[in-house]
C-alpha cells in the first residue's frame, strides 16, 4: 500500500481548487448554514443558491418530497437577489480560504449578463456558475439549457460582462447533451456543470393529490447517478474543457466513478441534507484511492474509463 503524496488541485478557468470536491448549488445554502456542521475550508469550493437580479419568494410548500433513492424538490429558485446576498452572505464567503461560486440565473440574456456584471464588480468571486437549466420555474430557466441558439447567447453575454470563470450547468432534458455542450465551450464558458434535476412527480394516492404544491419538480439523488454519469462521459468527449460531475454522490467510489466517465471535479448535493460531512468524506476517499493505486494526480483518474474491447 502506497502512502505517498497526492496531488488533488484541479483548475477551472484561471481558478485552482485545492480538490476536486465541491457542494452542488441549492444543496448548501449559501455556507453559512453549514458552517459548525464542517470547515468549509477543507472543500474545493463553495457553491451557493443561485442568485439572480431581485429578490425571489419561491414557491409555495410542500416543496420536497423523498422518494425511492432520491428527493424530489421545487423550491423555486428562493433567494435574495444580488444586494441581499451582497449585504448579508458575502461578508462571511469573502473571508472563507477556499473559492465561492456564485450560481447565477435571470428570466432574459441580458439579466443574466447583469448580474454576472455585478458579480464580476464585487471582487473576490471564485467563479459564476449560470443555471440555465432548473426545471422548476415558469419562466426562463428550463428553455436557455434546452435551445442551443439560448445557450449560447447567454453563455456570450456574460462573457463579455466578466473576467470571472464561467461554469455551465447543464440541462440533462436534452436528446443529446454533446452538441450544447459543444455550444457553451465555443461560447466562452469554461467548464462544465453536469448535471441538474430531473423533472418529476409524486403522488399521495390517499388524497389524490400531488405531493408537490408545484405539482412537479426536480429529482435528485443517488437514483440519478447512472444517468448523470452517461451524460458526463458524452460530454466529456464533445469538449475539451473541464466538467464537474454531480448527480447522487453519496461516497468517494461514486465521486470516482464521475471522474473516471470524464469529470475533472464533482459536486455533492443531496447527501449534504443527511450527511453534512459527505463531501470531506469523499475527498479523504479520494486520496486514500490514489495512495493505495501509488497514483499522484487526480487527473490520472479522469477520462480513465475502458470503453474498448
Amino acid at each position: 500500500m502506497g502512502g505517498g503524496k497526492v496531488n488533488l488541485s484541479v483548475r477551472i478557468g484561471k481558478l485552482t481548487l485545492q480538490n476536486p470536491v465541491m457542494v452542488a448549488s441549492g444543496t448548501f445554502g449559501y455556507g453559512v448554514e453549514y458552517s459548525q456542521l464542517l470547515d468549509l475550508n477543507q472543500l474545493g469550493a463553495v457553491v451557493v443558491k443561485g442568485i439572480r437580479l431581485g429578490s425571489v419568494r419561491g414557491n409555495s410548500t410542500p416543496r420536497t418530497v423523498e422518494v425511492a433513492s432520491g428527493l424530489i424538490n421545487a423550491i423555486g429558485l428562493q433567494g435574495p437577489g444580488v444586494d441581499g446576498f451582497t449585504n448579508k452572505y458575502w461578508p462571511f464567503l469573502k473571508e472563507l480560504k477556499v473559492p465561492t461560486i456564485i450560481n447565477i440565473w435571470g428570466t432574459t440574456v441580458e439579466e443574466y449578463a447583469e448580474v454576472a456584471r455585478r458579480f464580476d464588480a464585487l471582487g473576490g468571486v471564485g467563479a459564476l456558475e449560470l443555471n440555465v437549466s432548473c426545471p422548476n420555474i415558469k419562466e426562463g430557466g428550463a428553455q436557455f439549457g434546452t435551445d442551443c441558439k439560448l445557450l449560447s447567447q447567454v453563455v456570450t453575454a456574460c462573457r463579455k460582462a466578466t473576467d470571472l470563470p464561467l461554469i455551465t450547468k447543464m440541462s440533462p432534458n436534452v436528446v443529446s447533451i454533446a452538441p450544447y455542450a459543444k455550444a457553451a465551450e465555443d461560447a466562452g464558458s469554461d467548464a462544465l456543470a453536469v448535471t441538474n434535476s430531473y423533472p418529476a412527480m409524486a403522488i399521495d394516492i390517499e388524497t389524490r393529490r400531488p405531493k408537490l404544491a408545484n405539482v412537479t419538480g426536480g429529482l435528485t439523488g443517488p437514483c440519478i447517478k447512472p444517468i448523470a454519469i452517461k451524460l458526463v462521459w458524452e460530454a466529456a468527449q464533445a469538449v475539451k474543457i473541464p466538467i464537474i460531475g454531480m448527480g447522487g454522490i453519496q461516497n468517494a467510489a461514486d465521486a470516482i466513478e464521475f471522474m473516471m466517465a470524464g469529470a475533472a471535479a464533482v459536486a455533492v448535493g443531496t447527501a449534504n441534507f443527511y450527511e453534512p460531512q459527505t463531501a470531506l468524506q469523499v475527498i479523504a476517499g479520494i486520496r486514500e484511492y490514489m495512495q493505495k493505486r501509488r497514483l499522484t494526480d487526480s487527473r490520472q483518474i479522469v477520462g480513465s474509463v475502458l470503453t474498448g474491447k
